[in-house]
């Protein structure tokens, strides 16, 4: 702020206190070429005076300070303006204020107060301009004069932004005066200072003749923005907020020169006052009561002005329109449309809904102030009844969640009470309630056994025919038992007997606790009542199955190993289990029998288990150790452990120690096959060669042949007839007990089973079951595979005792020749459809003889007619029938 001018002190001093204002005619004062606002121009001391001034830029304070109200820019010809008096009664006095800028020099001549310039510096103060400043144009801003224009003739250049540099041509520098000129107004918030160079030249030479100079031309601001809102004004309160509660602020910006009047921002509301303020500094809008109802008005809508100039009406302004929406908050509970609601429910029935609870609800639609949650806060201790919230219409559903009976409940009360997810707030209102009543509606039902499950304990083993007890029902609405009948529904193991009409249940088979059925000691049955209308109900028996102690302690039967080691004995370890629980199972005692021989020993470790060592020295070998074995009620048994002791590689024995050496008969026994296949390879080639020639031969009685079991996995491959010769026996020129080899037949094939008997057409070969194996395992086809199963022994066995026989045995053959020729004919012409199931099939033993009797039919010299068995050979008897034909 500016002094006191000494002319304003020194005539308050002089003139006489009588008066009550004295002015001077005029004042010069020196002021910034720009003033600001709120700057004090004088001060005038008129008590009782009012004065006026002719520039409303002015104005004069109630202390009689005389302050800018804007941005007032001076000139180079300064500017002046007058102070008017006016007192009661007195006749009013008029002093001229001429406001100078500090670049010039007051000088006052005889009389009169006027302006002197002063020699320039080269280092001027920077220059000001008003901005915007509405001209006339050109305009002279000041002279530029260099301290080396007292000994040159000089001349000036400038340049930089406005003279060469955009904006180009808002300044220009008289080249040879030196004044500095503006053309054109200038915005500040575009331009708001401009920094140009100046030069100084002597005219003859063109040199410089000072150094370069850089001017600095500030453009003063003036009040040409008005404020502009910086966000929307969108705000949210909730209702029923006390007074003072912050709904928002205002945000305002302007453009203007910062930190001066011009941009600041007073904020105030047109509208709305009745429910909320703003804060003229801070923009900030508060609640000015608490109540605020969203279920009213939820939103208000209010004018807000921002004015610069610190809100002085001179100020630029601008209005918005703000929007507060009210938010919700939970103070209107659900509430029913009724005081009573009522529903009926049929008995036996279950997840039914039965009714529906409509409420209304004031908060907002869909908030957890809205939405409902219902509790049944009374009647249902049983659990009978669920509810739940519709979520789109926000009503209750009342289920039925356990069947009711009606002969034990015909009337239900309950009572629902009707909550919001969010609590209530800012309000005294309660939870409502409503009663709901329910009728149960009788239906004609089945019976009901007297318990869902009753429960029986049965010892294992109980004796059949034993009653374990009785499970009935009644009709509920009769509460009788007579008519109704009892079935089992399941009885997995058919270990129990119904009777229909009483219900008693009684043992039907030996009950045992170690069964698959029985789980952890139960086993159920499930039992139906049937009344005489047919309907019917449903009930389950648990059968508690009690041990016995029917189970001994069981040892392993596998062979156990003991690895061989030199100087140290072998143990196996015994692990014994029994089914039997406790106190009939473990802990097991093990002994060995008091006849033992001495070489073993055995020693329990623990309640299941034993070691079992060798006492003494043994060579390898299979070994079969008698243990005995109890339970903790001594119940047990003296069982085998077969213990194999052998030299070991990894824990397992060599394989030299499982061999067996064999001996000269063993040796036999094995080649003794070889040589009758090659004997019966032998007759086959005879057979084959001798000439055909039917010759009736009488057989003995018993001479029927059995089926062997041939153990045939599978067929084997085809055959051809054409490789098969027939040997030929001599014909009629065979002596007795001669045979001719005429060939030796070449027989091609695979297959398996036992051939028990061969006859090819009026020749007959017999073997033995053993050795007809090798031919068996030589033929295939259709026959192969299962012909040693099927071919009957009719005769005697080939075997080299029979081969001198008597001529009896020879008739024979050839008699069984003749009827085996006459088979095969019969075989070999019969169509296929009559052994439909001529297909693969697995033989075994049937655990019977065959009725055909004896092998040896004809060494014991039976009936010669006894030919039936050839009948019984069946469908694969017919391809080697076909074979032997067309050879």
């Amino acid at each position: 702020m500016a002094k006191v001018p000494i002319v304003t002190l020194c005539l308050t001093l002089l003139l006489p206190r009588a008066e009550s204002c004295v002015l001077p005619d005029s004042l010069y004062v020196i002021v910034p070429q720009t003033i600001t606002p709120g700057y004090e121009i004088t001060r005038v001391d008129c008590d009782g005076s009012t004065l006026t001034l002719s520039d409303p830029s002015f104005a004069v304070a109630p202390s009689g300070a005389i302050r800018s109200q804007r941005f007032v820019y001076v000139g180079a010809s300064g500017r002046t303006f007058s102070v008017r008096t006016a007192a009661d009664g007195a006749p009013g006095r008029e002093m001229e204020v001429h406001l100078v800028h500090s670049a010039q020099r007051r000088r006052k001549p005889e009389g009169q107060g006027f302006l002197k310039r002063f020699k320039r510096r080269w280092s001027p103060p920077p220059f000001n301009i008003l901005e915007n400043d509405k001209g006339p144009y050109p305009k002279e801003i000041e002279k530029i004069v260099s301290d080396s224009e007292v000994t040159h003739d000089v001349y000036y250049t400038i340049s930089g932004p406005g003279i060469n540099l955009p904006p180009i041509r808002v300044f220009s520098l008289d080249k040879f005066s030196g004044m500095l000129t503006v053309h054109q107004a200038v915005d500040r918030e575009m331009y708001p200072k401009f920094i140009l160079k100046t030069e100084v030249f002597d005219k003859k030479t063109n040199k410089p003749t000072d150094l370069p100079l850089d001017i600095q031309i500030i453009v003063d601001d003036v009040n040409d923005n008005a404020p502009e809102f910086a966000s929307p004004l969108e705000f949210t309160v909730l209702e029923h907020s006390i007074a003072g509660s912050v709904v928002g602020k205002v945000n305002a910006t302007d453009r203007d020169q910062e930190k001066t009047l011009h941009v600041k921002i007073k904020y105030s509301l047109k509208t709305g006052l009745d429910l909320f303020a703003i804060d003229s500094e801070t923009g900030v809008i508060t609640t000015v009561t608490n109540t605020l109802d969203r279920e009213v008005k939820d939103k208000h809508v209010v004018m807000v002005e921002i004015r610069d100039m610190d809100g002085a009406v001179t100020g630029l302004f601008k209005t918005g329109t703000a929007t507060i929406t009210v938010g919700d908050i939970n103070d209107n509970p659900p509430t029913f449309s009724k005081t009573l609601y009522t529903a009926s429910v049929p008995e036996n029935e279950s997840e039914k809904l039965i009714l529906r609870i409509p409420v209304e609800d004031k908060d907002l639609v869909n908030s957890p102030n809205w939405v409902s949650k219902f509790l049944i806060t009374k009647g249902n201790e049983n659990g009978n009844f669920r509810i739940d919230t519709d979520p789109k219409t926000n009503e209750g559903l009342l289920y039925v969640a356990k069947s009711l009976n009606h002969e034990q409940t015909k009337n239900v009360k309950l009572e629902i009470m009707a909550r919001n997810e969010a609590e209530l707030s800012n309000t005294k209102a309660q939870w409502q309630s409503v009663p709901v009543d329910l009728t149960v509606t009788d239906v004609d039902e089945g019976p009901e056994f007297s318990a869902p499950t009753v429960r029986f304990t049965v010892k294992e083993n109980t004796p059949n025919g034993t009653l374990i007890g009785s499970y009935t029902a009644l009709d509920p609405e009769t509460k009788s038992s007579s008519g109704i009948k009892y079935y089992k529904v399941t009885d997995p193991a058919s270990w129990i007997n119904v009777d229909k009409n009483t219900g008693e249940l009684r043992v039907a088979n030996t009950i045992d606790r170690e069964s698959s059925f029985v789980q952890n000691g139960i086993y159920n049955i499930t039992m139906r009542a049937v009344d005489t209308s047919s309907k019917t109900g449903t009930g389950m028996v648990i059968i508690q199955v009690e041990d016995v102690n029917d189970n001994v302690p069981a040892l392993p039967t596998a062979e156990m190993v003991i690895c061989e080691k030199e100087g140290e004995h072998g143990s196996v370890l015994l692990v014994a289990e029994d089914n039997d629980q406790s106190p009939f199972s473990s802990p097991f005692t093990f002994s060995l029998p008091k006849d033992n021989d001495g070489k073993w020993s055995v020693t329990r470790i623990n309640a299941t288990a034993a070691s079992l060592s060798h006492n003494k020295e043994l060579p390898t070998g299979i070994y079969t150790v008698p243990v005995a074995v109890a339970d903790l009620q001594d119940f047990g048994k003296t069982q085998t452990v077969t213990v194999r002791i052998c030299q070991c590689r990894n824990g397992r024995c060599l394989a030299k120690d499982s061999s067996v050496s064999l001996g000269g008969l063993a040796v036999l026994a094995m080649l003794l096959p070889l040589l009758l296949l090659l004997l019966l390879c032998f007759l086959l080639a005879l057979f084959c060669t001798t000439k055909r020639k039917n010759k009736e031969i009488e057989c003995t009685p018993d001479g029927g042949g059995i089926l062997l079991k041939s153990n045939t996995e599978g067929r084997g491959d085809e055959v051809d007839a054409s490789l098969i010769n027939v040997p030929y026996f001599g014909g009629e020129d065979m002596t007795k007990g001669s045979l001719i080899n005429t060939g030796y037949p070449g027989i091609k094939g695979t297959g398996t089973g036992t051939l028990g008997a061969m006859s090819l057409n009026n020749n007959s070969l017999y073997r033995s079951g053993a050795d007809m194996q090798e031919i068996s395992s030589q033929y295939d086809g259709h026959y192969g595979g299962n012909l040693g199963g099927q071919m009957v022994s009719s005769g005697v066995s080939f075997d080299n005792r029979y081969l001198a026989q008597e001529s009896t045995f020879l008739h024979n053959w050839q008699t069984h020749g003749i009827y085996l020729r006459e088979k095969l004919g019969y075989l070999g012409t019969e169509e296929d459809g009559r052994y439909a199931d001529d297909i693969v099939h697995s033989y075994r033993f049937e655990g019977a003889g065959s009725a055909a009797g004896s092998v040896g039919c004809c060494s014991d010299f039976g009936d010669n007619d006894n030919l039936d068995f050839v009948n019984t050979l069946g469908p694969k008897f017919k391809t080697l029938a076909e074979a032997c034909a067309k050879s």
